[in-house]
């Protein structure tokens, strides 16, 4: 993952010299429930293996810091759950870091690649109908993808900084306390991507000069696809309905 890294810490630079709409300061707060299905494969060095993943609850948690304050980016921070469990039954001899499984063997995977979103933005638009901002996501990964037989476990882990692009666009329904919604973060180098996006739909329960609550319904997709990075080959989704709430200071 720090060939990723690497590779685009000059472009990311260009965005610090944009300026911000923001007048006003605000302190975003939220978490999410994500109902998630997993599916696809991972291997190293020689061949991917598919896994049948079970479903699973992941949970997500975020702040942010919007200000008036020109050229200085906004901030928000975000924690991530990412993980899924599986198993096959071989149908064929299967090498996993250097270690040989027969055709036949049962085998159980772990993946974890729970991370950190680091996020600077810029407001270009910032009203109650329309909000659009743009920046730049530093993902801090400490991955994970184990396979296992009876014997043993055998790991691979990675961990980095991924810088992704980022985006977020808002559009109010006129006449009604609803906004719907969407949330991008993507990078690809060579034959390695990652996606992470979402779309939703937001009520606000509660809208005065004090505080706004907001009741969130949407779906998130966050594909994995590596290339021999850091010796991991995968092809990987997440993807799943959830459900938030925000509170705006």
């Amino acid at each position: 993952m720090k060939k990723i890294a690497i590779a685009l810490i000059a472009p990311t630079l260009l965005l610090t010299g944009t300026a911000q709409a923001d007048t006003l300061l605000g302190i975003y707060a939220g978490g999410q429930v994500w109902d998630t299905e997993t599916t696809g494969n991972f291997g190293s060095g020689s061949g991917n293996q598919s896994f049948a993943f079970a479903d699973d609850k992941q949970s997500s948690f975020y702040v942010a810091l919007e200000h008036p304050i020109p050229l200085v980016p906004n901030i928000k921070i975000r924690e991530n759950e990412l993980m899924a469990q599986g198993s096959v039954m071989l149908s064929q001899d299967f090498t996993y870091n250097g270690e040989g499984y027969t055709a036949g063997t049962t085998l159980g995977s772990t993946i974890d690649l729970s991370h950190t979103d680091i996020t600077l933005y810029y407001e270009l638009f910032d009203n109650d109908l329309l909000s659009f901002d743009f920046g730049i996501t530093g993902k801090k990964v400490d991955g994970l993808l184990a396979v296992r037989d009876a014997q043993s476990e055998n790991r691979l882990e990675s961990d980095g900084w991924i810088p992704t692009g980022y985006a977020q666009l808002r559009v109010g329904i006129p006449t009604t306390p609803l906004t719907v919604y969407g949330i991008a973060n993507a990078v690809s180098i060579d034959d390695s991507s990652i996606r992470d996006v979402e779309a939703g739909i937001e009520y606000r329960l509660v809208e005065n000069l004090a505080i706004d609550l907001n009741l969130q319904l949407g779906y998130r997709d966050v594909t994995i696809e590596l290339d021999d990075l850091d010796n991991i080959d995968s092809d990987l989704q997440f993807k799943g309905p959830y459900l938030g709430l925000e509170i705006h200071f």
